[in-house]
């Protein structure tokens, strides 16, 4: 039969104590990635620490599937940094610089303005109707670093879900079908 033979021959041998097992390393595997996950939101002061670039709106400097890492800090945002940021209404984070910053004198609180450095006009367009400026608490993070082209993984599987799937039921079928 070969392969899958070999493969279903294998599930039907696992003993009840084996798949307890692996289900248990399974859950401390993903039990771990939430931990950190968690972790590094405290540590980058980010809701969301690591963010991929799904569009070409800020090339040439970040490119569709570059990773960004962020952080959020209480020093005030300056015109030039880049930040993403979320727009009530769009579940989407967006990348873009901030090319300017308005301080209201009677709170002292600071607005930006923000642009793509590819894209032609600020992005007054893309913020909720009637909305001029972003306000702090639209800004999750300014990037701090970035790794090139590894995000595309995240937009492979987003645009195309049935490599997501294939992926999953692979890596599942590994963890019961290994020996270990």
């Amino acid at each position: 039969m070969g392969w899958i033979g070999d493969t279903v021959g294998s599930i039907k041998s696992i003993q009840i104590r084996q798949l307890l097992t692996q289900a248990v390393s399974l859950g401390m595997i993903v039990t771990s990635a939430l931990i950190i996950w968690k972790a590094l939101m405290c540590i980058t002061g980010s809701e969301s620490p690591v963010v991929v670039v799904l569009s070409g709106s800020m090339e040439p400097g970040f490119k569709r599937g570059d990773i960004l890492f962020l952080h959020m800090s209480k020093d005030p945002i300056r015109s030039g940094e880049i930040v993403v940021f979320n727009v009530d209404g769009r579940e989407i984070p967006i990348v873009h610089r901030v090319i300017k910053v308005h301080e209201r004198q009677e709170t002292g609180e600071v607005d930006v303005l923000t642009k793509g450095d590819n894209n032609y006009g600020d992005d007054r367009l893309l913020y909720a109707q009637g909305q001029l400026w972003l306000q702090r608490h639209h800004i999750m993070g300014r990037a701090v670093g970035f790794l090139p082209y590894v995000g595309w993984v995240t937009i492979i599987m987003t645009e195309k879900p049935i490599i997501k799937y294939i992926l999953i039921g692979a890596l599942g079928l590994l963890v019961i079908t290994s020996k270990d």
